[in-house]
């Protein structure tokens, strides 16, 4: 969510600022080691919780829904993500490209579309509760 409540103002960034701050300060440099342990951890969890209430109708295709989009947010990343984390690091020791804005764009934009699907996702998982919750009421 951070990267996509920034997305408007990082956007207005002029090339040595955007690059300051995401390259050579990387002030997202804890987002790569303890975010990447609660990202997983969310999926593994998710997962989980599809196993758990596999017997239970439309709460486990909603879970499972849910589950499946964390996943996908996370191969995103991989995707599109990863490969212009790499090239930013080749820019600490290397000129910036003339086409550096292709670069920030594919990873503002990226992150952006991680968090929307992210979103859904979370917003799946919630459902799967609320649907569940009246079954349980009237046993």
């Amino acid at each position: 969510m951070t990267h996509l409540l920034e997305l408007p103002q990082r956007m207005q960034f002029d090339q040595q600022l955007w690059i300051r701050v995401t390259v050579i300060e990387n002030i997202y440099r804890l987002f790569g080691t303890v975010g990447a342990v609660f990202e997983i951890a969310a999926i593994l969890s998710a997962f989980m919780l599809v196993f758990l209430v596999r017997k239970h109708g439309s709460t486990f295709y909603w879970t499972f829904c849910g589950a499946i989009l964390l996943a996908i947010a996370f191969v995103s990343w991989i995707i599109f993500v990863a490969p212009m984390n790499a090239e930013f690091a080749i820019w600490l020791t290397n000129s910036i490209p003339s086409n550096w804005m292709q670069y920030r764009d594919q990873w503002e934009y990226a992150h952006a579309t991680n968090a929307f699907i992210k979103i859904i996702g979370l917003s799946f998982l919630v459902i799967s509760i609320l649907v569940e919750i009246p079954k349980k009421r009237a046993v």
